[in-house]
Parts: C-alpha cells; sequence; structure tokens
C-alpha cells in the first residue's frame, strides 16, 4: 500500500457539486474519504459512487458552523477512517442580495458557514496533522473574492479565506502541513442554477451568458474544480502553500 492510499481525507459539503467531485477524485487516488454535509442521508450518493469503484468513504452530517458537531464529526472520522490529514474546506451557501436589502441573517450565515466552518474544521483537524507530520488544507475561495455585484457576503467570506489560508500556512509549515487555496469561476452546479432562478434567467441562458465572458468560451464544470483540490492534497505539492489558485477559464479583470 502505497503513503497516499494510507491518507485519510475529509471533504465538507460533499453531497453534491465540488464537493461530491472532489470526494470521488482524491477517493480514485487511493485515500479513505470522509464525505460530510449538513444532511448525512444526502451523502449516500457520493459515498456509494466511491464504493462502487473499490473505495471506502463514510457520510457524516455536520453543521460546520457549530463547534461541538465539528469536534464530534473529526473525532468519528478519526476512529472509523482514521486521522483525517487532508482537509478539503468546501461547505458554503449563498444569501445573495444587494447591501441595502441584504438581512444581518444574510451576513452571519454566510460568514458563519464559510469563514467560521473552515476555521472549526481546520482546527479540529490541523492537530492529526501535526502528529503525522503530514497536512494538506484547501479552501474553497472564489473569483467573487474579487468583488461581486449582489454578494457583499459572499464576497467577503471568501476574501476572508484567502487571509486564513495563507495565515495557516506560516503557522503549520514547519509541521509538514500546507495550506493553499482553489477560487473557482463560474461552475455548473445547483449553487449557480439557484444564482439563475434569483436574476430571472434560465441556467441555460445564465451558462451560456457566463461563456461568452470567459476566455476559453465554456463554463466549468465540478471536475475542474476537484483536478486543482487534487494536486494542493498530492504528496508531491509539498512545496507550494499560502497560494490562491484561480480555475476560472482564463485570467480575471
Amino acid at each position: 500500500m502505497s503513503t497516499t492510499e494510507q491518507r485519510v481525507a475529509l471533504v465538507t459539503g460533499a453531497a453534491r457539486g465540488i464537493g461530491a467531485a472532489t470526494a470521488v477524485r482524491l477517493a480514485a487516488e487511493g485515500r479513505a474519504v470522509a464525505v460530510l454535509d449538513l444532511d448525512e442521508a444526502a451523502c449516500a450518493g457520493t459515498v456509494e459512487k466511491i464504493t462502487a469503484a473499490g473505495g471506502r468513504a463514510l457520510a457524516v452530517g455536520c453543521d460546520v458552523s457549530d463547534a461541538a458537531q465539528v469536534d464530534a464529526a473529526v473525532a468519528r472520522v478519526a476512529a472509523e477512517l482514521g486521522a483525517p490529514v487532508v482537509l478539503v474546506n468546501n461547505a458554503g451557501v449563498l444569501r445573495d442580495n444587494l447591501l441595502f436589502k441584504m438581512s444581518e441573517n444574510d451576513w452571519d450565515t454566510v460568514m458563519n458557514v464559510h469563514l467560521r466552518g473552515a476555521f472549526l474544521m481546520a482546527r479540529a483537524c490541523q492537530k492529526h496533522m501535526v502528529d503525522a507530520g503530514f497536512g494538506r488544507i484547501v479552501n474553497l475561495s472564489s473569483s467573487s473574492a474579487l468583488g461581486n455585484r449582489g454578494q457583499a457576503n459572499y464576497a467577503a467570506a471568501k476574501a476572508g479565506l484567502q487571509g486564513f489560508t495563507k495565515t495557516l500556512a506560516k503557522e503549520l509549515g514547519k509541521f509538514g502541513v500546507t495550506a493553499n487555496a482553489v477560487a473557482p469561476g463560474f461552475i455548473a452546479t445547483e449553487m449557480t442554477a439557484a444564482t439563475a432562478a434569483r436574476v430571472g434567467m434560465s441556467f441555460e441562458d445564465l451558462q451560456a451568458a457566463a461563456a461568452t465572458q470567459i476566455p476559453v468560451q465554456r463554463v466549468g464544470e465540478p471536475e475542474d474544480i476537484a483536478n486543482a483540490i487534487a494536486f494542493f492534497a498530492g504528496e508531491q505539492a509539498g512545496f507550494v502553500s499560502g497560494q490562491v489558485l484561480y480555475v476560472a477559464g482564463g485570467p480575471l479583470d
């Protein structure tokens, strides 16, 4: 068994979309994968896809913004799969609105899931990484971190994750732990489909319009992001830390 095959990865928000694609990709590379989402039952499809291909996976229900649930989830993963030394903080929500319409709950919900959730998960997992002398933390930022109309909360949270990532890289590097961020552009997921509904467009029309603004002339798929995450999570990426990789089909203005 190779070193990679012995690693345990934990992916949040892994019931669907980017998280599910990432869990499947990491499992295909030989890792055991903890598939976390708010609803444990919703993780079944991702787990089944992994196990059908001969991999090991565990579905875990967890609200990443709740410290007690995070600690319990990480303890369960460690007991049932092994110490989680690869962490992908992907869980996210949207509460889009213009500033004057945005409620305090809209702001707090997005901050709690994206920023607090990443903090709690990283804090809970880092002790396993330090003990192992090896760790990979990959945080999901977004091209919206550069600013996006109607997303003051989401943009602020995703920009905050970039600072969080760089700080983790500095604090944990001496223990063999790297921290990097992947910042997707337009990716075809249920989340972007919800955006289409919010602005009154069909999802197909929104994707077509977005593609005209992307140099490669297509929108991204969850697997495009999973590929980038897999690089940062790999054994060979040990000298890459504190970086933010925009995966958006071209340079951003």
